[in-house]
Order: C-alpha cells, then sequence, then structure tokens
C-alpha cells in the first residue's frame, strides 16, 4: 500500500478524460477497489472500472469500447512468470498477455490503448500518457 501512497502524488488536475474508459484486469480485489478510488482524479476524472476474474473481465471486454485496457501490475508478473493469473478460469488455463491482448484486439480493435507495467510506481503515468491519445467512449 505505501508503494500505492507514493503512486497517488501524482495528480493530472489540468485534463479532462470524463469521456475516456479504462477497464482493468487486476487479481487482488482489495489493492484494485482501493486503486480504483484513488486513481480517477490523477487521469483526468477517465471512468475506471477494475476486475479480478477473467470471466466478469470478458464479459466487460465484450460489453462495450474501451479507451483502455490496463493490466496490473501483479497481473503482469504472474505473466512475466509463465503462470495463471489469479481469477483465471479454464477458457483462459495457460494464458499470458499475449493471450489476453489477441482476444482484445479481435473485440476492440487496433486503436484500443493497452497499458501494462510490473512497477506500481509506474501506472499513473503510463495511464496519463495512454489516455492522451485514446479514443473518447462516453
Amino acid at each position: 500500500m505505501s508503494i500505492m501512497n507514493v503512486t497517488a502524488q501524482t495528480i493530472n488536475s489540468n485534463t479532462d478524460h470524463s469521456k475516456k474508459s479504462i477497464l482493468a484486469r487486476g487479481c487482488d480485489p482489495y489493492l484494485s477497489n482501493q486503486f480504483a478510488r484513488m486513481i480517477p482524479p490523477r487521469i483526468g476524472n477517465a471512468h475506471y472500472v477494475p476486475t479480478t476474474n477473467d470471466e466478469d473481465f470478458i464479459e466487460k471486454l465484450k460489453s462495450k469500447q474501451w479507451s483502455i485496457i490496463y493490466f496490473a501490475p501483479g497481473a503482469c508478473r504472474f505473466s512475466a512468470a509463465k503462470k495463471q493469473i489469479p481469477g483465471g478460469n479454464t477458457d483462459t488455463a495457460g494464458w499470458t498477455l499475449k493471450e489476453y491482448k489477441d482476444l482484445i484486439l479481435k473485440l476492440q480493435g487496433s486503436d484500443v490503448r493497452i497499458v501494462e507495467t510490473t512497477q506500481e510506481s509506474e501506472a499513473i503515468a503510463l495511464l496519463n500518457v495512454a489516455l492522451e491519445g485514446a479514443r473518447t467512449t462516453e
């Protein structure tokens, strides 16, 4: 949580991204909900939707167009270690970020932004950069 507190100091108060949306795939429900509460004011009030299992993630991925698909650091670390991201299911067993990205591009098109990092301290800065050129969805 201390890393998230340091990350929380980065504020993007001059930009309005309220017409953009982020679908996040994490693996820890508590941290995902904490991040979802603190992040919108730091990314220009983009709509941020956290998920921590593949049923919810894939359902939301199919439900609408998103500006950004974000893979949280824990999910990225599991993928880098070639381990199933917690919250996976039988359809996604053995998937790394490559297979998730293939599905995302198929469902969302090539203009969706995909953000990933293994470092919590990089998350807000990366999201802010990606939001600058991301499509409007709201």
